[in-house]
């Protein structure tokens, strides 16, 4: 059946051209997916062997990775879509590849396009004769089977994305093979840009700081080391600070050492050393100091004291041995680390350098205790931010021992002279560097002479004191009577007693008191009497030299008197008199302390006080009224407004009153003189009641020991009473020494006073031979002969005794006032009444130190705490 002509009618292309354009698409299909895989894999190569490269120059930013990781991934991930796009998606038709081929056989392209387009027209066949379409399109394939269309293929870049490839993974193995931790430090920082992870470099430094506390205003050095595993170790580093001059250091023991100067603002240093490179912010900071030092002293317990601080300003502390010290420091920053030590003991170090506790800013050793040697502590402290405090701070620690407390006696001459029932006040005063715990009194005596008499031995508390007490002082009150010492040579010490265990006492200077019988002490006022009376003459004799001398300046003229040699004359003069009257003021009251001495000794009559009384007072008005007038007129005298008559009248009344003055000291040499010799008169009955009280003590001692020592020679006695015996031996030759003064001195006296009583005591005393009979009695104690030594011993002190006795009552006749006698005159009335009354105050003085003795020593019984027994 014969074709529609209106039917529409398709004419495919030839086969044989169909499938040649499949081959071109296939072919170029192909080149292009190859050139956009290799395109991918060698930007992911590239961009890691970019991070490994710049990794070796520096510390590639991981901003840089990133965008290096995305260019190189974006080959991949961008690149090769788009070009697939382009070359695939845009060529899978007939069409897109005839255009293709266009661009290589112009002529051809058009023609297949022209065979795409046929291909694809529907039209009847009155219109279009089929036939003639199928014969253009064989005509075209024809041509075209006659042409190679893989010229019309796009230049291919496999080839050398595949060499890039292949060059790219050589480089790739070559790192890893070389350098295989450089790359697997450059792939994990490739892989992950933001990472921290560090770079890899051959030259591997240990602990690089990334920002460095330097000392301010102070050269201060950069040390790095070498890693141990470094792959290369460069001979020399390069360091620059900000802009300055680049600073080289030579590898030395594994490490650089750069030295900078002194640096005030803050700085970067870049560090060059082989391919590592870092850069270290530099912070020019103030050394911490230290603002206070203080140290906490604990005393030793013994003390009983509470510890205390102390401020360490000057560095040094003074330490009692056996303390404990702990030393503190307070930084201006806060601290990381502070050490003590080592402690050097006279300049030597001892032991080793040891940590401080740290809190903040503080640093605290541990208690240190100080032996008897001090020490210095050396003290090195570090802030958080690195730095080191100043060297060479230390603090020295003296050792000071606990000394014994010091101990004296005040208001006490160091020899005093005394009655038994007397008292004297002083105090005592101690002084201690840790605490005292409590002063006191102790005395000892020692007898001057042989008797049977133990020697007084004692002593009292005073205070109590305390721990916290380094000085310790009261009032001491001693009166002989209280503690019933009798009249010896006693020797008083005061002591004081510290916290120390197993201290001895301190003791003070010792003071000797002379405690003396009434005898001895009317001998002994006698002889102070002597010395005033030497001293008033001598007065007088002076006084009659300066009388002399104003005699010669009464005779001169009025005018010749008021020339300068002549007032120069007055002036020495008037000196004179103001140096006598000073003089006998001081004699005065050496004369009222006797006469008051004189009559508290019962043993020296009223007669006697009676005249040395007239004799102080006549010394007292000289010194008082009369030689300071002599001393006014002469002064008037040389007034330069008198007058010379006026001045000749004054010269004339100062003789005149002068020799009043002469009159007045010869009335009261000739007082004293007769009070003397009453004086003297008396103390031979004491003198003698001594002699025999001394022989008496002789018998005593004899008697004592004879038991153990009768019939023994010398020789064979036991030491302790050979020293007795020799004691008595000197005690005897003193006293037949003193019996020869006294009669020697009645010898003297009889022949001056002519007092028949007194000759008939020396005539008993020459007849009887004392003094050879003495001699024997001396003898027989040489000789141990203890018997008959202690009858002649108590023989003579009942002699003695009775020829006192005897002139005791002479002494009593010649002073008259009995009660059958005259009634005595009005003015010994006075004077006797007057002399009760002083002896009643001094009675009643002696009370009122007595009692403020037995008041010392019955606070010596109490206990320092009243709760205790």
């Amino acid at each position: 059946m014969a074709e529609d002509p209106n039917t529409p009618v398709e004419i495919p292309m030839p086969e044989a051209l169909r499938q040649q354009l499949a081959a071109f698409r296939r072919k170029l299909w192909r080149a292009k997916i190859a050139e956009a895989v290799l395109a991918g894999i060698f930007g992911l190569l590239f961009s890691f062997l970019l991070v490994f490269a710049l990794d070796r120059i520096w510390q590639t930013p991981g901003l840089l990775r990133l965008a290096i990781l995305i260019g190189g991934t974006s080959l991949a991930a961008v690149f090769a879509p788009l070009w697939l796009h382009r070359w695939v998606w845009k060529h899978r038709r007939e069409n897109q590849l005839a255009r293709l081929i266009a661009r290589r056989f112009p002529g051809l392209g058009d023609r297949l396009l022209g065979v795409v387009e046929l291909q694809g027209q529907i039209e009847g066949a009155d219109t279009l004769s089929p036939r003639l379409r199928a014969a253009a399109m064989e005509r075209v394939a024809e041509e075209a089977a006659q042409r190679k269309l893989d010229t019309a293929l796009p230049a291919s870049r496999h080839g050398r994305w595949t060499l890039a490839v292949v060059a790219g993974l050589l480089a790739g193995t070559a790192a890893f093979m070389f350098a295989p931790k450089a790359g697997m430090s450059s792939l994990k920082r490739w892989l992950m840009p933001l990472s921290s992870s560090p770079r890899y470099t051959f030259t591997a430094l240990e602990n690089v700081p990334p920002v460095l506390i330097v000392p301010q205003g102070e050269a201060f050095s950069l040390n790095v080391r070498l890693a141990a595993d470094s792959e290369w170790q460069p001979a020399e580093g390069l360091a620059r600070y900000g802009r300055q001059d680049a600073v080289n250091a030579a590898l030395e023991e594994g490490g650089y050492r750069f030295e900078f100067p002194a640096q005030t603002e803050n700085g970067v240093v870049r560090l060059e050393i082989g391919d590592a490179r870092h850069s270290i912010e530099v912070r020019p900071t103030l050394r911490p100091a230290i603002s206070r030092v203080f140290a906490d002293v604990t005393y030793p317990d013994y003390l009983q004291l509470p510890g205390h601080q102390v401020d360490l300003g000057s560095g040094v502390l003074s330490a009692v041995q056996g303390s404990k010290v702990a030393v503190s420091a307070e930084s201006t920053r806060d601290l990381a680390s502070a050490n003590y030590g080592p402690l050097r003991i006279e300049g030597v170090p001892s032991g080793s350098a040891a940590p401080m506790s740290v809190d903040g800013t503080k640093a605290l050793t541990p208690a240190l205790e100080v032996a008897e040697q001090g020490f210095t502590l050396p003290i090195s402290w570090t802030d958080v931010l690195g730095l080191a405090g100043q060297e060479g701070f230390e603090v020295r620690v003296d050792s000071l021992p606990d000394e014994a407390p010091g101990i004296y006696i005040q208001g006490l001459a160091r020899q005093h002279v005394m009655l038994a029932e007397e008292t004297v006040d002083f105090e005592v005063l101690s002084e201690d560097d840790f605490g005292i715990r409590r002063i006191g009194l102790e005395w000892s005596g020692e007898f001057t002479r042989a008797t049977d008499e133990v020697p007084a031995k004692g002593e009292l508390k005073l205070i109590d004191g305390g721990p916290s007490h380094n000085r310790l002082a009261g009032p001491a009150a001693f009166s002989p009577a209280t503690f019933k010492i009798t009249p010896q040579k006693l020797t008083l010490r005061a002591w004081s007693e510290d916290y120390l265990p197993g201290r001895p006492r301190s003791y003070s200077e010792p003071v000797t008191l002379f405690i003396l019988t009434h005898d001895e002490h009317a001998q002994m006022l006698k002889t102070q009497f002597d010395r005033a009376i030497s001293e008033l003459e001598d007065l007088a004799r002076k006084e009659r030299g300066l009388f002399e001398e104003n005699q010669r300046l009464e005779k001169l003229d009025p005018e010749a008197l008021q020339a300068e040699e002549n007032r120069k004359r007055l002036e020495n003069q008037q000196d004179g008199e103001r140096q006598q009257g000073e003089r006998m003021e001081e004699l005065t009251e050496k004369m009222q302390k006797l006469f008051k001495d004189s009559a508290r000794n019962g043993s020296i009559d009223k007669e006697t006080l009676k005249k040395m009384a007239d004799a102080m007072q006549s010394m007292k008005e000289l010194s008082e009224k009369d030689i300071p007038e002599v001393e006014e007129k002469l002064g008037e005298a040389q007034d330069q407004k008198s007058t010379s008559e006026k001045a000749k009248e004054d010269v004339e009344k100062a003789v005149e009153k002068q020799e009043d003055v002469l009159k007045k000291m010869q009335e009261a040499i000739e007082k004293a003189n007769d009070a003397n010799e009453r004086f003297e008169a008396s103390t031979f009955v004491n003198r003698l009641k001594k002699a025999a009280s001394d022989e008496q003590g002789v018998g005593s001692a004899i008697w004592e020991t004879y038991e153990r020592t009768a019939a023994a020679f010398t020789s064979e006695l036991d030491p302790a009473d050979a020293g007795k015996l020799q004691d008595t031996i000197r005690q005897q030759l003193n006293t037949t020494s003193d019996i020869r003064w006294i009669q020697e001195d009645l010898g003297h006296f009889y022949s001056r006073t002519n007092k028949e009583s007194y000759r008939k005591i020396l005539d008993a005393m020459i007849e009887s031979k004392i003094e050879l009979d003495l001699e024997e009695l001396r003898r027989l104690l040489e000789v141990n002969q203890g018997f008959l030594a202690r009858e002649k011993a108590e023989f003579w002190a009942t002699k003695l005794k009775e020829w006192a006795q005897l002139l005791e009552g002479e002494q009593k006749q010649d002073g008259g006032g009995g009660e059958g006698g005259d009634a005595p005159p009005p003015k010994d009335e006075d004077f006797e009444f007057m002399l009760r009354v002083m002896k009643m105050i001094q009675q009643e003085q002696d009370i009122r130190a007595r009692t403020r003795s037995l008041e010392t020593l019955r606070r010596s019984f109490e206990p320092a705490d009243p709760a205790k027994p």
